[in-house]
């Protein structure tokens, strides 16, 4: 993930990055309409959309994931460097997070674990991910077309495979990906239309998710031959209790809080 940060920040720059960056920043900004007293974390690019709660949220973390250790390297400025299989966060201290680029290239698995166990019990998680069957995808010089874009139902199965249930599906970016003045002009138009036909046409999935607790929850052996009247399951919870940690310190990142 640390090698495409320029051609992310170049990308952005260019007239397509900017119209992407705007159509994003609106649909993400209706799905969470105000974050505020929230703890939110974003991980991957999400820096030109933390912007849109940094004014009023309790604390905003911005993070670049890398599947090498972090020591030594030098993250683009503003960022937290963290390793994706070990994020550096205390359990159960975030409200919100926000992923953008972040698992078509990181280790997935091992990245939406480590989100699940920062995110409080009634957190929600929104992926913003490439579609594999949108024109975005094919778009060459983009960082849509790096990592391993998802489908629908990709995506659905590796939440639920990391013990989050989805709760919503949107899409963006409905406009074919070229900068032609025309084009961009009628991309409210065309937008509105996509959202009315299917998401899964869209350029980018935006996959709203939440913490599913009850599934991490393992099953006890059966207690009904040990006490009579017993239910055969039993469930038992997991983990530490969230209360013990809250003294523990968060990592230096660069991030605003109040």
């Amino acid at each position: 993930m640390l090698d495409d940060v320029q051609t992310v920040t170049d990308f952005n720059a260019t007239r397509l990055g900017r119209h992407a960056t705007l159509r994003l920043r609106a649909e993400i900004r209706a799905i969470w309409p105000d974050l505020s007293r929230q703890r939110v974390l974003g991980l991957g690019h999400a820096a030109p959309f933390l912007t849109l709660w940094q004014q009023h949220a309790h604390l905003c973390v911005d993070a670049i994931a890398s599947g090498m250790p972090a020591e030594g390297l030098d993250p683009a400025p503003g960022r937290c460097l963290v390793q994706d299989d070990s994020l550096p966060f205390p359990d159960s201290v975030f409200d919100r997070v926000l992923l953008v680029h972040a698992i078509e290239t990181a280790d997935a698995t091992r990245l939406l674990r480590g989100v699940w166990r920062a995110m409080r019990d009634d957190g929600r998680l929104l992926v913003v991910v490439p579609n594999r069957t949108g024109l975005w995808a094919l778009r060459d010089g983009t960082p849509f077309a790096d990592g391993a874009p998802c489908s629908v139902g990709r995506i659905e199965r590796l939440l639920a495979r990391s013990l989050f249930r989805v709760e919503a599906l949107h899409g963006a970016l409905y406009t074919p990906p070229i900068a032609s003045r025309l084009l961009l002009r009628a991309a409210p138009a065309l937008e509105a239309i996509g959202r009315r036909v299917s998401p899964r046409l869209a350029g980018i999935l935006l996959v709203e998710a939440v913490k599913d607790v009850h599934a991490a929850m393992p099953v006890a052996r059966s207690a009904r031959s040990l006490v009579p009247g017993l239910p055969r399951r039993v469930l038992v919870p997991l983990g530490r209790n969230p209360a013990d940690q809250a003294s523990m310190p968060m990592p230096y990142c660069s991030s605003r809080s109040k």
